[in-house]
């Protein structure tokens, strides 16, 4: 599931996570939640919530620290990760190896962008070391691969997506906040999506109160401080079936639900 943004993306996602859950018959969920806490970072209760509702897994992203209180949870949170191309000493970690059912283990790891975001240290080396730790596939030290690279520039996006091809299960981008419509397989077997969308008030400009979203455009001095819409919200992801033999991916599909963009829901058996 992308981006999480503000009250409205918050209770849509722990409203209908678990039957969406249920109805995907999915067997493993990340969720993005580094916009819900008022569109800027994510407080420990709303880690939790998430968790409850049935995420396994919680990326972040730039807004990783605008909520302090989560620095000291984030250490004892192994579900909860933030890009690993932070330099060395940052709290938390980028990477992080759960269960899944039938015994099986899923490796999820984030890495944030650098074209035109915070100058961090380089991406795809850092995902580079952490993927050559782990096998993938039936007899692998993991059955699934899942990277969120959280970044701005779909160049970037897709260079990383092929240059993990064939490695990893999934590549799926964040921060964007608008669901892209190149949902494939790689060549190698790879799922990829530009950006997963939000889930959050597409009412908005990307999930934030349209007044004062266009006026920094139209006038460059500081304005109010940014809010996050309040409509009802689509909730957008991308659903993805691997071959348990290999780790690589089968099947994948958006999912939008409720609000104002066009419905889609992959038909399970």
């Amino acid at each position: 599931m992308g981006d999480v943004v503000g009250r409205s993306g918050r209770d849509a996602l722990t409203r209908e996570l678990p039957g969406l859950r249920a109805k995907l018959k999915a067997d493993f969920v990340v969720v993005n939640g580094e916009n819900a806490s008022h569109g800027f970072g994510l407080s420990p209760d709303m880690a939790r919530a998430f968790l409850a509702a049935g995420a396994d897994v919680i990326t972040l992203g730039n807004h990783a620290w605008d909520r302090k209180e989560i620095i000291p949870y984030i250490e004892t949170e192994a579900r909860l990760i933030r890009p690993m191309n932070y330099p060395p000493g940052t709290p938390g970690r980028g990477a992080t190896v759960i269960d899944a059912p039938g015994g099986r283990k899923v490796l999820v790891l984030q890495v944030m962008g650098r074209l035109f975001m915070d100058p961090l240290d380089d991406p795809f080396r850092a995902a580079q070391a952490e993927i050559a730790k782990h096998t993938m596939g039936a007899q692998g030290s993991v059955q699934a691969i899942i990277c969120d690279i959280h970044a701005e520039a779909s160049s970037e996006k897709l260079a990383f997506g092929h240059s993990f091809d064939g490695r990893v299960s999934l590549v799926v981008g964040t921060h964007t906040h608008i669901p892209t419509a190149d949902h494939q397989i790689l060549e190698n077997g790879t799922a990829y999506q530009t950006d997963a969308g939000m889930c959050g008030d597409y009412n908005s400009v990307i999930g934030m109160q349209k007044g004062g979203a266009a006026l920094r455009f139209w006038k460059k001095v500081p304005g109010e401080k940014l809010a996050p819409a309040e409509g009802e919200a689509t909730l957008c992801g991308i659903f993805v079936e691997t071959d348990d033999a290999t780790g690589l991916a089968t099947r994948v599909e958006a999912v939008r639900l409720g609000g104002r963009l066009s419905q889609l829901m992959p038909a399970v058996d």
